[in-house]
């Protein structure tokens, strides 16, 4: 203001007028974009790495029972080694869906369900599959010592042989499941402190 005789006038100058607070700049919406869709990416490779790995491991053991010999063991004759196409199969699928979501997510910049619900459903069931294969494993890891200890696998090598990758594959999906969890439980903390599955 400038006063002309005891009167207050507008100054000539135009003053700078702040910036509402909802005006965010382009940049910065830009680059959060860009930090969403790597994250976003990362999550699509490992769902895509469990999702190759469980169904190799439930593929490895439904072919064990390919030789035509009668006295060979199959698979459905242990009920470890049912666990372990069970499980895998299982996560396989799931594994499927998450892999369709990602992608939706990444190309449309939105969740398939509502935002609340798609951070706590992916979390709790990657927390849930992912013991699942743990679970698996582990009784079909001790069913394979037995088997050997008691000479199987002397006379049908092949057999132990494509159990063991099956279950070492199992352990991998788990392994790609448990990254995959960690990164869904940072969705979650993310939407819990400030509201959005992801630090904008």
């Amino acid at each position: 203001m400038v006063r002309n005789g005891g009167v207050e006038s507008p100054s000539p100058r135009p003053r700078i007028h702040q910036t509402h607070p909802h005006d965010t700049p382009l940049f910065q919406s830009t680059v959060s974009e860009r930090k969403l869709r790597r994250f976003n990416i990362s999550i699509f490779v490992f769902r895509l790495a469990a999702f190759g790995s469980s169904i190799s491991s439930a593929v490895f053991m439904l072919t064990t029972n390919t030789a035509s010999s009668s006295d060979t063991p199959r698979w459905y004759h242990f009920g470890a080694f049912r666990f372990v196409v069970a499980a895998n199969a299982i996560v396989a699928l799931y594994s499927f869906f998450e892999m369709g979501a990602s992608v939706w997510e990444i190309s449309r910049g939105a969740t398939v369900f509502p935002e609340f619900t798609q951070v706590w459903f992916d979390f709790g069931h990657d927390q849930v599959f992912a013991y699942l294969l743990l679970s698996a494993g582990s009784a079909a890891t001790e069913l394979a010592r037995q088997l050997r200890a008691i000479a199987t696998c002397t006379a049908n090598n092949t057999f132990c042989v494509q159990s063991d990758i099956a279950v070492a594959l199992g352990f991998a999906g788990f392994l790609f499941l448990l990254i995959s969890s960690l990164l869904s439980g940072f969705r979650v903390v993310c939407f819990i402190i400030n509201g959005s599955r992801f630090v904008l």
